[in-house]
């Protein structure tokens, strides 16, 4: 599947320039830079153990964009966000999932709001209609972050996924329909979001 619009060159609201494309089989090392980066606590909920080669090494060997769009958002050469939407099949391929991870020095910039507008047009471009986000209990910026952009909880599931330290957390559904969330996006454009060039 080729991915119109990329590479996006992403302004963000302090004047850095991040540039946002799909990540390619020779990421690998720079992504595996990236999430040992990242403070413990940023990892703690993340589904996967991304610390690990092999775990980075999946992700690049089987890249296939008609299950996942994983894209990268890059800053002088570097790994500094990631997001994937994940496309769903049988008589759930009307929905997707995204996942976001930003460093922490690109926080509170927009980037993972010009990331989730990227997400959120590629789901658009594919006729998705239902957008899923999954957060803990505990992540409550994340739940902020998403609330902002649209999504709204749906669901709680009691102790239904365990953190990388082995406690149980609550499992968080937020959702949107594709068009709502890209409204919303809209909405914000003009005072929150960077500028896409």
């Amino acid at each position: 599947m080729a991915l119109e619009g990329f590479p996006q060159d992403v302004t963000l609201r302090d004047g850095t320039v991040v540039t946002i494309r799909p990540m390619k089989a020779e990421d690998g090392p720079g992504l595996l830079e990236f999430f040992r980066s990242l403070p413990e606590e940023d990892r703690l909920f993340l589904k996967e153990d991304v610390t690990r080669p092999e775990t980075i090494d999946r992700f690049v060997k089987g890249l296939n964009f008609d299950s996942v769009i994983p894209l990268l958002a890059i800053h002088e050469g570097r790994v500094v966000g990631d997001a994937t939407l994940h496309r769903r099949s049988g008589w759930s391929r009307h929905v997707g999932e995204i996942r976001m991870v930003v460093a922490r020095a690109f926080q509170k910039k927009g980037l993972g709001a010009a990331l989730a507008k990227s997400l959120v047009g590629l789901a658009l471009n594919l006729g998705l209609d239902k957008l899923v986000a999954e957060v803990t209990d505990h992540q409550i910026g994340a739940r902020k972050a998403f609330e902002k952009i649209g999504f709204r909880q749906e669901a709680v599931l009691k102790d239904h996924v365990k953190d990388i330290l082995g406690s149980k957390r609550d499992l968080v559904l937020m959702t949107n329909d594709v068009s709502h969330i890209w409204e919303s996006l809209q909405a914000l454009a003009e005072e929150y979001l960077p500028t896409v060039e």
